[in-house]
């Protein structure tokens, strides 16, 4: 695969246009790996080999948004220094603005044996855990702007994107739930109704949705164990094919958001 030497900045994968930056800090690596995953799942690794002040980083030429990701570092693995390097851990980017998936819990996860602790586990984490989404940042607002509401004339409304419309009875059912339904014209008439001038969503971003992937009745529903602080959380989207659609143009005009997991 063509790569090119790239930039140490900003932080992620960031689309250009043409191709996509990743750019990766680690100090205590001592090689890292980009990844990247197709359809079906299967994993293509590139080195990355330069290095800038901890950050290592290509371009790469080829990769359009939707293309999903990950990174494995190697390095030591000397748990009594605080150091746990393993390469057969796929690891999700700090940086990544979407993320495909949920993690399901396992010894898979770990670096260690859990019967063992002192025991190093290299069982491949690739099918358990979630993956980065490279995004199109280009947005046309459309002529869209802040309404700049005076602060004496502001009223705020904290609101759970699910708690408030998952129920309502004049949303789609196949919306409800989601940052669609919060747009959704019976919404905003309830809003405008209570005078609210502004809303707050609680915690949106990337977060572990469940304690175990089999056990439901242990959801996180509020939202508090963040994964990604830059990734709107994938379990409120409403599109089931967005990452389909970024990767359907090289050049779509609108950001890509991870495929829903409802």
């Amino acid at each position: 695969m063509e790569t090119w030497p790239g930039a140490a900045y900003p932080l992620g994968a960031t689309y250009d246009g043409n191709g996509t930056n990743f750019a990766l800090f680690s100090e205590a690596a001592e090689r890292v790996e980009l990844c990247l995953f197709d359809d079906d799942g299967a994993e293509t690794r590139v080195d990355l080999v330069d290095v800038d002040g901890y950050v290592w980083h290509a371009y790469l030429p080829q990769i359009a948004p939707g293309q999903r990701y990950g990174y494995r570092v190697h390095g030591a693995y000397e748990p009594a220094e605080g150091k746990r390097a393993n390469p057969a851990k796929l690891l999700l980017d700090p940086y990544a603005k979407a993320v495909e998936g949920q993690t399901v819990h396992g010894q898979s996860l770990f670096a260690y044996d859990l019967d063992d602790p002192e025991q190093r586990n290299d069982d491949d984490s690739a099918p358990d855990t979630v993956r980065g989404v490279v995004i199109n940042p280009f947005f046309d607002w459309n002529g869209d702007h802040a309404p700049h509401t005076p602060y004496a004339q502001t009223v705020i409304y904290e609101a759970h994107v699910k708690g408030l419309t998952e129920r309502h009875p004049d949303i789609p059912d196949q919306i409800r739930g989601t940052y669609s339904a919060l747009a959704h014209p019976a919404i905003i008439a309830h809003l405008r109704k209570l005078g609210v001038t502004a809303i707050e969503l609680m915690p949106v971003h990337q977060f572990v949705d469940a304690a175990s992937s089999a056990d439901h009745a242990h959801a996180n529903y509020w939202g508090y164990n963040t994964i990604a602080f830059l990734a709107p959380h994938n379990g409120y989207a409403s599109g089931a094919t967005a990452a389909s659609r970024c990767r359907s143009s090289r050049r779509w005009s609108r950001p890509c958001t991870p495929p829903a997991s409802r």
